[in-house]
């Protein structure tokens, strides 16, 4: 089976910016763990993957395809909780609490890209079909 996007591409915009963002933060965040800490780059590239992050987190809230509490899904309050962690984050790299700031961006890629991305591979998910066909 060879992957398509098709199944991606035939959704609302939300969703194919939300997925493609997603997609995008993969690699440069294998990127910005490779690179020596606290460098130009590693900072540069960190608020890059900042903003990406904010911004897969904020345009969730356009997406509804999973109703339970009105419009919204507990993939919403994942939302919420990598804003919030997002500002925590940021925050302990510029009060130099490194151990902190480092849990953080750890906790984020591990429960808002991998768990979360995992999840999209579910039957019946847009990314299911994207990966393994219809």
């Amino acid at each position: 089976m060879i992957p398509s996007f098709s199944p991606l591409l035939e959704q609302d915009s939300w969703i194919r910016s939300h997925a493609m963002l997603a997609l995008m933060l993969i690699p440069l965040t294998c990127l910005i763990f490779a690179l020596p800490r606290g460098s130009r780059l590693h900072r540069v590239l960190g608020w890059t993957w900042v903003l990406g992050m904010a911004a897969v987190a904020a345009s969730s809230f356009a997406i509804h395809d999973i109703r339970i509490f009105g419009p919204f899904s507990p993939i919403h309050g994942l939302s919420v909780l990598s804003l919030v962690m997002l500002v925590y984050g940021v925050r302990a790299a510029r009060g130099h609490r490194i151990k902190d700031h480092k849990q953080t961006m750890k906790g984020l890629t591990l429960g808002a890209l991998v768990i979360a991305g995992l999840f999209t591979l579910l039957p019946g998910r847009i990314m299911y079909q994207v990966v393994f066909g219809s």
